[in-house]
């Protein structure tokens, strides 16, 4: 999730679509806090690994 953030965030940006950007943000945020969530060794969504 933090890469198709990152991909849509430098997409938006480069072709300049106010949308890509915004999703962009938003998935590097939500992949952030899962990211976060489960190096912590918390369960997230009843799941330990998402692999």
């Amino acid at each position: 999730m933090l890469i198709l953030g990152l991909i849509l965030l430098i997409l938006g940006f480069v072709l300049s679509i106010p949308v890509l950007w915004t999703i962009g943000i938003v998935l590097l945020v939500i992949g952030a806090v899962l990211f976060l969530l489960g190096s912590t060794g918390r369960a997230v969504g009843g799941r330990r690994h998402w692999f």
